[in-house]
């Protein structure tokens, strides 16, 4: 099939929606983007970011290179140009369409179905059942739609596959060739009316056998099939399941952020940290010298000039001879060490106040918080680049566990890949530091103690019923609370600064092991425009600001509408992981939260009818 301009989406789509192995349902047909090693990786702009690098190597493996944007076209571009090839490959799945006149069911490369297009119309591109007489053999054909079936198989490790049609239908392997119909029968779309007929031998079933208890009867073993990287198939254990085209359970993306930090020695060893790609594969002094020429140049790094060669060649070796950030002694990493260094940042004595990705200003404490927090950071400058690490199918990547741990993650390229899909956003926030003896007071109360016995068990019970180490992954009290406030507080935010509530994002410092003290919560805004640094947030992280709405957001969570029964709710009861919260007080839009609203609980910041002695704001 030759290449076809098929339609657009937004670059930051690829990463949370359609990534390699998503499927895009576009107007007239259905494509799954192929995976990055089917990319032009020319077309792809290194994205800086060696802490993260250094994460994304240790679970993909050291052969990974590059962090890259996804290629971008401007909407100006006219469709017929060289340029407009530029773009992420897709191929049509699912194979099998279905005529919407006489219910004809084939693959799109039987030779039944042809692909119409429009190169200044990519949303007409679509298929067309070619002579196509109608269910009751017109004596005119034409050419009708052809739609794509919308059923599938996938699995739990990742692995999707056209639905089996033909085994489907005739309950196993069959010699019979017969051509199959989709019609539908009665009043209403459920699976009970939807049916598949042979034309040949006159079997048929509806699609109510293909779900539940039926299903596991009537379709086959997984195949093993990746579709977004060449039809490759491997051997399979799980079961395969029906899913739906376009339901949210056929791609969940595994991503890894970090925030853009300064390191404590600015200026050169700064600038290499920034540019790393640059210089990571000079290998002598007058390597350098040739590269540095070009790059001054062409005016790329500013303020490189300022160095001679011999200086930069030095800091070169440093750098290399330092260990990399996310890649800690003994191969022992996980998300906690991404956070770590943001923390040191974060509390530090004199934080950056002008850096090109990090400006901060530390500002009073708002009055009355005193004994509960410690320090207030407004950030007026930030950047969070976030990359795509793999996916899952059918169930999301257990939250909690570190990105490392999570399985199964069905992969991105056939073979080990050289680079990873990754995006960049910039924008404001806030950052709140709580006092570490407040903490410590509060997590002695017997209340809060109870409370995170019944947490914890909730939590062992939820992973147990998937498979899980029950013991592991619980993130403690404290980050319950602080994750809780956080929500609290993200939804006063966006009655007021100018954002939706899905554009403040979170970031909890919760962490209490390995002897860490960890103790704030960071809300920032993360847009991939201008958009994300208008000043709204960093103007409600003032003083008088910030203590307006902390007591707004507390007095709102002490009462929620759907009391008693929000506030009565108990972990341990249904093995869920939350406690006193509901879509009413507590729970954000999931772009917001990093643990995808799981871990709160709002007796833990303000007294409930329920439980009024474990607040940390009592």
């Amino acid at each position: 099939m030759s290449k076809t301009f098929v339609g657009s989406i937004r670059p930051s789509q690829l990463l949370w929606t359609y990534g390699p192995g998503a499927l895009i349902d576009l107007p007239n047909i259905s494509v799954i983007t192929m995976g990055l090693d089917h990319w032009n990786e020319g077309d792809c702009r290194v994205l800086p970011e060696e802490r993260l690098l250094g994460m994304v190597r240790r679970i993909l493996g050291t052969q990974v290179r590059s962090l890259r944007t996804a290629p971008i076209v401007g909407n100006d571009v006219d469709p017929l140009s060289p340029r407009a090839r530029i773009g992420v490959p897709v191929k049509p799945f699912p194979r099998w369409l279905r005529c919407v006149k006489c219910g004809l069911l084939s693959p799109y490369d039987a030779g039944l179905f042809a692909l119409k297009s429009n190169p200044y119309r990519p949303d007409q591109t679509r298929f067309v059942h070619k002579g196509c007489r109608g269910s009751r053999g017109d004596q005119r054909p034409r050419d009708v739609d052809a739609v794509p079936a919308r059923f599938l198989l996938a699995c739990r490790a990742g692995h999707l596959d056209d639905f089996p049609w033909h085994w489907f239908v005739h309950g196993g392997p069959s010699e019979c060739k017969g051509t199959l119909r989709f019609f539908e029968s009665g009043a209403s779309l459920q699976t009970e009316n939807l049916w598949v007929k042979c034309d040949e031998c006159g079997a048929a079933k509806n699609m109510a056998q293909a779900f539940g208890k039926a299903g596991m009867d009537n379709l086959p073993a997984c195949r093993g099939r990746h579709p977004h990287l060449g039809d490759s198939y491997e051997k399979c254990e799980e079961e395969a399941r029906t899913i739906l085209l376009g339901a949210t359970n056929g791609w969940f993306s595994v991503t890894l952020s970090a925030l853009s930090l300064p390191h404590g020695d600015a200026g050169l060893a700064q600038i290499l940290a920034d540019s790393w790609d640059l210089f990571e594969d000079i290998g002598s002094e007058e390597e350098l010298k040739g590269a540095l020429k070009s790059i001054v140049k062409r005016g790329i790094l500013p303020g490189i000039e300022r160095y001679e060669p011999s200086e930069v060649w030095r800091a070169i070796q440093e750098h290399r001879a330092r260990p990399g950030d996310g890649e800690a002694e003994g191969g022992e990493v996980s998300e906690r060490d991404l956070k770590e260094p943001e923390w040191a940042v974060l509390t530090a004595p004199q934080p950056p106040t002008d850096y090109p990705d990090f400006m901060a200003r530390v500002v009073d404490v708002p009055e009355g918080f005193e004994p509960f927090l410690s320090r207030v950071l407004l950030l007026e400058r930030l950047r969070e680049v976030n990359a795509l690490v793999g996916f899952t199918r059918v169930e999301s990547p257990d939250e909690g566990e570190g990105p490392d741990e999570r399985a199964p993650r069905a992969p991105l390229t056939a073979g080990p890949p050289s680079w990873v899909l990754a995006s960049e956003v910039r924008g404001e926030g806030i950052f709140i530091q709580f006092d570490p003896t407040s903490l410590a007071h509060w997590e002695e109360l017997k209340a809060v103690k109870d409370l995170d016995k019944r947490l914890r068990e909730g939590h062992r019970g939820w992973r147990k019923r998937r498979g899980k180490d029950p013991e592991s992954g619980y993130p403690g009290i404290r980050y319950v609370m602080l994750h809780t406030l956080a929500h609290l507080l993200i939804r006063e935010l966006a009655l007021e600064c100018g954002y939706d509530a899905a554009s403040i994002r979170e970031r909890i410092y919760g962490d209490v092991q390995r002897g860490r003290n960890q103790g704030g919560i960071l809300l920032y805004t993360a847009a991939a425009d201008s958009d994300g640094t208008l000043g709204g947030l960093v103007e409600l992280g003032k003083p008088e600001n910030l203590g307006r709405l902390l007591r707004q957001a507390l007095d709102r969570a002490r009462v929620c509408s759907s009391d008693p029964l929000c506030a009565e709710h108990d972990p341990t009861t249904d093995q869920s992981l939350h406690g006193a919260a509901c879509h009413a007080c507590s729970f954000v839009s999931e772009t917001s939260c990093e643990r995808s609203n799981r871990y709160l609980e709002r007796s833990l910041v303000v007294p409930t009818f329920q439980c009024p002695d474990a607040a940390f704001f009592s």
